[in-house]
Order: structure tokens, then sequence, then C-alpha cells
């Protein structure tokens, strides 16, 4: 039986009350599920209201360069499991069929998933089991209200990186997010770090939780999830 990986998409695709399109982002999705592909593993995706997860066609462009991104969006098995997501409410109490569960960035997660209980409750089963959690850019808010059995935050104290108050300002959504990530990751007692420049690729993994910061850091991010299993599996990673 092939080890499965649960990546979680957004269903949201409007950004703020700005007008603009957006959705999950196509590199941070692309670059870690071919990574864990070719590493054996199957991939499968969810989403808060099943069905299609919008792309964000911004990132269509900014992935034009990256031969994985391309190839992903071209494959049509791919882009068939992209648009019939399972909803994440399907696999409450499902969490040890899965090594990792993945959240991709794109602005959409910071309107369905900070919140989304299904998506929370199979997050932190799925850590109590010993699997790894991982997120990248603006994925890991949906890491941020987890909340494990002691009552303690997921993040809490816990080394970790995501999307930096920085780039949201670059990008000039800084008014348009519910929330900025970095810094309630910080509120939350989050270890968080960053790389030394905007846009710089930065991975983190503590234990079996692992961040990345941007679109630049996903293709490390996909190996790093690998590693983490790996990790869990030989019991190196139990804290």
């Amino acid at each position: 039986m092939a080890k499965k990986i649960l990546f979680v998409l957004t269903s949201h695709d409007k950004l703020g009350n700005s007008g603009e399109q957006t959705g999950w982002y196509a590199e941070e999705l692309a670059e870690p599920a071919t990574v864990l592909a070719r590493h054996g593993y199957e991939l499968v995706f969810a989403s808060p209201k099943g069905g299609k997860a919008p792309l964000d066609k911004g990132s269509i462009e900014a992935a034009k360069d990256h031969p994985n991104t391309v190839a992903f969006l071209a494959n049509k098995e791919y882009q068939h499991m992209v648009d019939h997501t399972h909803k994440i409410e399907e696999f409450i109490g499902r969490e040890k069929e899965f090594e990792a569960i993945v959240y991709p960035g794109g602005h959409g997660p910071m309107f369905d998933l900070e919140h989304n209980e299904a998506a929370l409750k199979v997050t932190a089963a799925a850590y109590e089991a010993g699997k790894v959690v991982a997120a990248v850019c603006h994925g890991p808010i949906a890491l941020t209200d987890v909340l494990l059995k002691d009552g303690t935050h997921l993040v809490k104290g816990k080394h970790v990186t995501g999307f930096s108050d920085d780039e949201e300002r670059a990008v000039q959504k800084e008014t348009l997010v519910p929330v900025l990530l970095e810094t309630k990751m910080r509120q939350l007692g989050a270890l968080y770090t960053k790389a030394e420049t905007d846009w710089g690729p930065k991975v983190v993994t503590d234990g079996r939780i692992v961040t990345g910061q941007n679109p630049a850091s996903a293709p490390a991010f996909g190996e790093a999830i690998h590693a983490a299993i790996q990790a869990a599996h030989h019991g190196h990673a139990h804290k």
C-alpha cells in the first residue's frame, strides 16, 4: 500500500474586498507534490468546500520558469484531483491513513483555513498520532489555531517560518488579509525566523512540524517533509 499525504487546499478565490482573484499558489502545491510523488507517496487533495480548489491565476505566470510547476499544471490527472477535491470533513478520524498533512499557500488560506474546524481537528489529531504537519508561505495560518490535547497551541515554542510581514507589505496586501501571519505566530509564542532577504528560500523543521516561508522555499519544503517523515518513522522526532 502506498503511503499517503493529504494536501489541504483553499476553497477561497477572492482577495478580501479588493476585487482581485486568489486561491492556492501554483508553486507551493506543485513543487512539494512533485517531490513527494517522486519519493513514492500517493497524494490526496482536500479543501473546505470540496470540489474545485481555485488556483491563484497570478501564480501561473510567476511559475513559468519552473519546469515542475509547469508540468504539474499541465498534468491531467493532477488537474482532475484539484478540480475534485475531497471535503476536509471526510478525513476527521482518518488521520492515521496519512504520513503528513500539508498546507500550500496562496492568499486563499488566510480566509478559509485559519478557523476551519474540520482542518484544525484533522491537523491536531494527525500531530498527536505522530504524523508530520507541514505548511508553506500563507499555509501556516492553518496551523495557528491548532490546539493540542493539553490545551496548548501547536506552534507555541516551536521553530517555524511562513510568509513574513515585510513580504506581505511588499506585495501591498497587508490591509486585505484578516491577520498578518508572522505577527500572529509571534503572538502565540512561536519561535519565528525568516530568510535574510525577502523572497529568499527558508525552510524550518522542528520535530514533526515543517514550515516554508514563500514560493522560493517550495522545492526544499517538499524534501524537508520527506525527511521529517523518515525521521518520525525512525523515532528521532518524538518530543
